[in-house]
């Protein structure tokens, strides 16, 4: 994963803003795996791959972390990590 830091706008937030960071890394790199499984798999759904399976559970579940992560922040600081590259 890529150490990316998005500074928060008012520095108390700034903690769960690491948090929401570091669920959406986890996000983005489970999204990228699903991606290599759906391009190997061989058979004709993707649910029917296991690997594929798996991979879309993390993704679920660190998109899921993420938004609980992003719910306890103000708006504005929301805006400021969807700019970021990570989005």
């Amino acid at each position: 994963m890529k150490n990316i830091k998005v500074k928060a706008i008012n520095q108390i937030h700034q903690s769960k803003v690491n948090r929401a960071i570091r669920w959406i890394e986890k996000y983005n790199k489970a999204n990228n795996q699903r991606d290599i499984a759906s391009d190997n798999n061989e058979k004709d759904h993707d649910e029917d791959c296991v690997i594929w399976r798996k991979h879309n559970r993390e993704c679920e579940k660190a998109f899921d972390k993420y938004e609980d992560c992003i719910s306890e922040l103000p708006s504005r600081e929301v805006k400021n990590i969807e700019k970021s590259e990570l989005y």
